[in-house]
């Protein structure tokens, strides 16, 4: 136990009292607030054995709305850490929750990422389950924006599995112009991991890093029922398609 108060002080960087609240509200969280959730917001569940009971992983889907991180939360049968834009730890509502569930801040306006991609390096390192919304910030219409290579770029670094979600029904639940959320069902899809291992002693080039990302988003398009438009056309060729494994 002492271990695991360690470890989650440095995951969390919080201080002994504020492990502790963090697994009181854990407690709180998945007994009471996630079958709550679960009962008034999500319609079905497929594919959640997909998820590795033990060791390190990324979590990666579509961002339709803020429900999103909700919703996921909710149904994970793991405890599970996100990147997550830095007005969220400044906001009255949202910051207890941030801070609580250990979830990681990105100053959007910084270039320099040094400190997030150390953080999410520690909790892959430790086994932990990353969450990331490869398309950075939530859709403005429902539809699916273009992804950044960064879900690609640590699951190479750190040589772990993606695994894709589709979400579908969270804008209509919590559009950007709401503030509170809809009575409206959601759908979640879950695919088997993708490992990459045919590319982790590869030369990591961009072509390469968006050809992996856009395969991966497309993969998530057809779980959430979406269509993603961004596609790269590559100028490389013989560039091995990624390879989906057990």
């Amino acid at each position: 136990m002492i271990k695991k108060i360690k470890q989650r002080k440095n995951e969390f960087e919080l201080g002994f009292f504020g492990v502790i609240f963090s697994y009181v509200f854990e407690f709180f969280a998945k007994y009471i607030l996630s079958p709550i959730i679960k009962f008034l917001w999500v319609k079905n569940i497929e594919g959640i054995q997909h998820i590795p009971k033990h060791g390190p992983v990324i979590i990666a889907s579509n961002h339709e709305s803020y429900f999103d991180f909700i919703i996921f939360y909710a149904i994970s049968p793991r405890k599970i850490q996100y990147l997550a834009a830095e007005k969220f730890f400044t906001s009255k509502f949202w910051k207890p929750l941030m801070v609580a569930t250990g979830q990681i801040k990105v100053e959007r306006t910084n270039k320099n990422k040094d400190d997030v991609h150390k953080k999410v390096e520690y909790i892959l390192e430790n086994n932990g389950m990353m969450g990331i919304f490869p398309e950075g910030t939530r859709s403005r219409t429902g539809e699916m924006g273009k992804a950044f290579t960064g879900v690609t770029k640590f699951a190479l670094k750190s040589r772990v599995p993606i695994v894709p979600v589709g979400i579908n029904g969270t804008f209509e639940v919590l559009p950007p112009h709401k503030k509170l959320p809809k009575l409206k069902k959601c759908s979640i899809k879950i695919s088997e991991p993708i490992y990459h291992h045919d590319h982790f002693d590869k030369k990591q080039t961009d072509d390469l890093l968006r050809k992996l990302t856009d395969d991966l988003m497309k993969l998530i398009a057809y779980l959430a029922g979406k269509e993603y438009k961004h596609h790269y056309e590559l100028q490389e060729k013989n560039i091995k398609t990624i390879k989906v494994e057990n």
